[in-house]
């Protein structure tokens, strides 16, 4: 099993930066296929951005691509998400989920969920 923790979520004008990062707690990080996701007032969660165990493997939604960047360092259990070029489209709540799989391999469906980290991006 493992906790996680988003942190780094703040307001910031378009066309700016912001780095996300997730802190994760228990064992076998390495293990974990991890993703990050966002929600938007009024609107369904989207898939944003996936890395696979070793982050060998990377994926984005058509939304970010280009302009996100997902890494991981397990030595330190963290995930991240660069956001350059911020849009008021990526406002959201934004959150960091993992899954234990056996592969090196990016998913699209998680075990694990933070408590989200809200973005807000204004014009």
């Amino acid at each position: 099993q493992v906790q996680l923790v988003e942190s780094g979520g703040e307001w910031v004008q378009a066309g700016g930066s912001l780095k996300l990062t997730c802190a994760a707690s228990g064992r076998s990080f390495s293990s974990y296929a991890m993703g990050w996701f966002r929600q938007a007032p009024g609107k369904e969660r989207e898939f944003v951005a996936a890395i696979s165990r070793s982050g060998g493997s990377t994926y984005y939604a058509d939304s970010v691509n280009g302009r996100f960047t997902i890494s991981r360092d397990n030595a330190k259990n963290t995930v991240y998400l660069q956001m350059n070029s911020l849009k008021r489209e990526d406002t959201a709540v934004y959150y960091c989920a993992g899954r234990w799989i056996l592969g090196e391999y990016v998913i699209y469906e998680y075990d694990y969920w933070g408590q989200g980290t809200q973005v807000t991006v204004s014009s």
